[in-house]
Formats: structure tokens, sequence, C-alpha cells
């Protein structure tokens, strides 16, 4: 045998012997994961969780409040929950916290709420009302409500506000910022890097594409951004100063006017909410500790207060338990979450076929009488709203009444799903309308030429010339801006036709221009003010249902998927009920901000690229 040939073979065998090492590791990593989920399941009467006597419930919130999570990777998730790895992306479903509250309020287990908002990061404003109510709905029993955090954002304060006893660190901050919205305009870079902006759009508030032809916001946008806003933000104080019983107007103080009583307070942010009354004491964490071993006592161990968190409280009173069919009639809730995308999306993605299914779904179930669709969304792709817009209709015609409840955002897009239901309800803070349509795409030719890189050819029609390496002939700009305006045509006779009303109408209040639900309801947009709960009762009505559940109608899993789910999910880990504090800095949260508005124009894939969207929507 030659050398050459013996190093031929001994390269192939050490690297049989490598890939034969790694599918050992992989399977062998699999079975440990496996066998711990299995063990874990064993010994979990061993370790199951109860509700202490006396307890104080911890509800902390960690990350956004949603109507819906976003679909992850179970696999992921569980190794997260393992390991307590941070998840920047954190969610808690607005659901499972009112139902906690609801529960609480009656438990003789729970003697006190127990508000741990430091890690609450995004929520509509719609959606921090219902849970005020809820706390508020608590309180009735008589179990008091405290609120402790070493600083407040102006989400977590909304709800801190309705506690009883409101703490924060002697430390801590607090400040009102308000409500803005200042988007990242984007025109200068285009310009510098030398590719051409092609815009194709119908309203004179329809500013979703002005970032890309602005180094400003318009006087149009700024006009009706500063409508809805100032409309929000009066909600907001008119709430928390009845609450602490402190004056409106104690909130908009300019600067000159702030830093009079900050400098009163000695510069001191703790001791200046503390002399305005948005808060009742200045304690440290053990001050706070203390309090509550007072009121409920010491846990087993002995280091702190008797206490049950959010999510172990929520895996006793509402446990995964297989659906169980029944022959009561049902009021059937399909959740459209998210940006509206073609084709099949993830949970917490509105995708045209895949939100279409799940109607399509609770049309075909017999025991489905009436269907409530869950809006949130700013809108998105204008073919996929068609698509899910025209399953409502086949609901409808099917006999099933269709009622659509607005969460925080129904804009655009979102209204398009929207307009055609038999009623539409919105919480008084929703951000909708943006009644219009753009489209919009780059051409790069002059960034090429500048690199030395030119696109050439022939073709048998001047259509086969379309790349975004070559100017956009005129005669297709024509015909593309055409194609919006009927597209625009199309969503404002939509609107006409379902909400009793003439396009002129239509026309003088879309535009692309956004409303608080308040307005909407006083334009006709909306017929009633409410939330979820409310749109259901008013399924129900409409289908002539006096007894009746309520059913997510969600995508079947797969085997496999559910196997996954099944496994993993019995070894998830649950974090403990201590106050931890964990912000993003204020430059990370510029390039987020800047990262996730790219990102969504990236995975914008309508396939006549015309869009619904409102991006002045987000604040």
């Amino acid at each position: 045998m030659s050398s050459g040939t013996s190093w031929t073979k001994l390269f192939f065998v050490g690297l049989w012997s490598i890939l034969n090492f790694c599918r050992k590791l992989f399977f062998n990593i699999i079975f440990i994961i496996i066998f711990i989920a299995f063990i874990t399941v064993l010994l979990k009467d061993k370790d199951k969780v109860v509700v202490p006597s006396d307890s104080a419930l911890i509800v902390k919130m960690a990350g956004s409040l949603v109507i819906e999570k976003r679909g992850v990777d179970p696999f992921e998730e569980f190794m997260q929950e393992a390991f307590e790895d941070d998840n920047k992306d954190a969610e808690v479903m607005l659901q499972d916290v009112l139902f906690a509250l609801e529960n609480a309020k009656h438990d003789k287990r729970i003697k006190v709420l127990v508000l741990d908002l430091s890690m609450l990061s995004s929520a509509g404003l719609d959606k921090l009302e219902q849970v005020a109510q809820g706390i508020e709905s608590f309180k009735e029993s008589g179990k008091p409500v405290y609120a402790v955090g070493d600083y407040f954002s102006q989400n977590q304060y909304y709800l801190a506000a309705h506690a009883d006893h409101l703490y924060l660190n002697p430390m801590g901050f607090m400040l009102f910022e308000g409500y803005g919205r200042y988007p990242t305009y984007y025109r200068s870079m285009i310009e510098k890097l030398k590719a051409k902006t092609h815009i194709f759009k119908v309203g004179t508030y329809k500013s979703a594409i002005e970032p890309y032809i602005r180094d400003d916001m318009s006087d149009a946008a700024k006009e009706a951004n500063q409508a809805w806003l100032s409309a929000m933000w009066s909600q907001y104080k008119q709430n928390v100063a009845q609450t602490r019983g402190v004056s409106v107007d104690n909130f908009d103080d300019k600067l000159d006017e702030f830093y009079n009583k900050f400098d009163a307070a000695n510069g001191d942010f703790a001791q200046y909410a503390l002399q305005n009354g948005w808060v009742d004491a200045l304690k440290t964490r053990e001050q706070v500790r203390q309090e509550l071993i007072e009121v409920v006592g010491k846990n087993d161990n002995g280091d702190t207060f008797t206490q049950i968190t959010l999510a172990n409280y929520l895996k006793i009173i509402n446990p995964p338990l297989p659906t169980v069919q029944n022959n009561i009639d049902k009021v059937g809730i399909v959740v459209a979450k998210g940006s509206i995308l073609d084709g099949k999306q993830k949970p917490g993605e509105i995708g045209g076929d895949s939100t279409a299914a799940l109607l399509r779904k609770a049309r075909l179930d017999n025991s489905i009488k009436s269907v409530v669709l869950y809006v949130d969304s700013p809108g998105g792709s204008a073919f996929a709203s068609e698509i899910i817009r025209q399953e409502v209709e086949e609901l409808k015609a099917a006999g099933k009444p269709v009622v659509a409840v607005m969460s925080t955002y129904a804009a655009s897009g979102g209204y398009w799903i929207s307009a055609g239901a038999d009623q539409i309800w919105a919480a008084p803070s929703t951000i909708t309308g943006s009644i219009g349509i753009f489209g919009m795409f780059l051409t790069f030719e002059n960034t090429l030429d500048y690199l030395g890189i030119h696109t050439d050819g022939v073709g048998t029609t001047e259509f086969a010339g379309l790349r975004l390496s070559k100017d956009l002939d005129p005669g297709m700009a024509k015909i593309l801006q055409r194609g919006i305006e009927h597209g625009y045509d199309q969503f404002i006779s939509l609107v006409a036709d379902k909400r009793n009303m003439s396009k002129e109408q239509v026309d003088h209040i879309a535009q692309g221009r956004v409303w608080i639900g308040n307005t909407a309801k006083e334009l006709g947009l909306v017929d009633e003010l409410g939330y979820l709960q409310d749109g259901i009762k008013s399924a129900a009505k409409l289908a002539n249902l006096d007894q009746y559940d309520t059913q997510y109608v969600q995508r079947n899993l797969s085997s496999k998927e559910l196997f996954w789910k099944e496994v993993l999910g019995q070894a998830a880990v649950y974090m403990d009920g201590s106050f931890k504090t964990k912000t993003p800095s204020g430059l990370l949260k510029l390039v987020n901000s800047v990262s996730a508005e790219l990102d969504l124009s990236i995975k914008f894939n309508d396939p006549r690229g015309v869009y619904a969207f409102c991006l002045e929507c987000n604040l």
C-alpha cells in the first residue's frame, strides 16, 4: 500500500470517528434532556407548588404585556428557563394577569397583592387600563395592594398608582415624559448611498414613508400625531390624577417650573416624587420586606415574607389540561396580533394565509356560533389584509356573526380586516384609522454606477427591464401610482359600504390619518367602546346565545411539536419573586428601535408591494 493511500485511509477513518462521536454526543444530549424531564415529572408531586396560607401574591410582569405570545422554539424556551437566561423579548399574557387577579380576589389563601413592576416594559394604554380595573376589583375584597419599586417608568406607574401603599426606594427615580412620536429619518443616508427612493401613496397624512423621503416630520404628520397623542395623554393623566387624588395639571410642568420643584427637593428625584404626592413613602427593599413580614408572616425558610409568584400561582389555578369537547355553544376568539404579512406566520404576527385559516377553522366548527376577531395590529400587507377580510365575509355568510375588538392598535391593515365585522369595539385609547395605502422601493443604479457596476440588456417588453439596479421608467411609475390610487379607492369604498357612509365622508376622515378610540367612535369608525369581554358578550348576543363558552381558535400542533412541548415543558424552571430591576441603556434602546424599523421593512412581503401600515402608531 502506497504512502498516499495510507494517508487517505487515515483521513477518512479519522473523519468517520469525528462524525460518529458528534452523532453519539448529539443523541446523548437529547437523552439527558429527556431523562431530566422524566425525573422532573416523577418528582413533581414531591416539589408540588402550593399556595401557602396568608400569602402575598407577587404580580411580576416581566417583558411586554400582550394578547398573544410570539411563537418560539420549545427547546430554545426550555434552555432559557432552565439556565435562567434573560429573555430580552419576554412577554406576559394580559388574560393570565386578569385571571390571576380575579381568582386571588376570592382566594382566602391570598392576603395581600404585591405589584413588582420593575421588569414591565411595553404595554398599550388599553392593556394597562384593564389590569388597573383588575386591581381595583381585587381591592373590593378588602385585601391591601402594595406597589414597590426602585424606580417607576410611566407605564409601570399607571398600575402602581392603583395600589393602597405605593413605595419608592430612597435612591429611586420617576419622571412623567408624556407621549411622543419621534421616528428616525433616513433620507440623507439614502442620498449618501446614492440610492433612489420611489414612493407611491394616497393620503395627506400617510406618513409611514416619510422616514425614507425626509429628514424631519412633515407639518401634516405633526398635526395628526399631536392630536391623538394629546388625547391619549389626557386619558392617562385623568386616570392617575383621580386614583392618586392629585391635580390633573400637575403632569405638564415646563422645564423651568419642574426645576423649581426639583430644586426645592434638593435635586432628589425620590423626594420630588414624595413631595408631589406621586408615592406614599420612601422605603428600602429591606424596609418593604419587613413590613410585608408583619402583614403575612415569614416564609418557611424565614428569610422573607410568605409569598407566591404569579407564574406559580397560574400553574395552580390554571393548570395545562387537554381540551375537553362539549356540546355547549361557543364564541370563538381569533387573535390577530402583530404586523400583517403575506403567507403563513407564527403566532405573534398576522399571516394572510395562517390567520385566514383560523377564521376558516372557526367557520367549519359547528360548536362555534359567533366569532370575536381580537385585533392588535398597525397593519402591513394590503393583499394579506384582504385575504383575511374575505374570510370574515365567509363567516358572516355562514350565519356566524363577527365582532371585531380592537386592542392597542387596529390601524391601516388592522382596520381593513376589522371593517367588515358586524360590530366593532375599541378601547378609548385604541390607535385606529390610518386609512390609506402606500408602495415603496429603492433602486441602486447610482450606487452601483459609483462602484463601477452597470446593468444593460434587452427584453421582449418594457416590463422586462424592472430591476433594483436600474432607474424606474416614468411610465412604469405612473402605472404603479395608478394602482395605489385604485387600492385607496378600494379601501375607502370598503369602509363606506360597511360603515354606512359615503365615500366622500370616509375620504374626509381617511387620508391616512390616525384617530384614538374615543374620536373614532364619534366619527363612526367604531360602534362601541370597551374591551375583550364586552366584545364577547356582544358576539354572544348577536348569535342569540344565553349560555356559552369561549374558545380561542388556534393552529393545531403537529405530533412532533406536541411531544417537545410536553417533554420540555415539564422541566421548566420558574423565577423567584425577589425584586429585580433591569433596563437596557439609552443607546441600546436607540439601536433596538432603528433595528426593529429596518427589520420590519425587510419582512414586508406583499406580492404587489402595496401596504396599509401605520408606522407612526408605534410610541
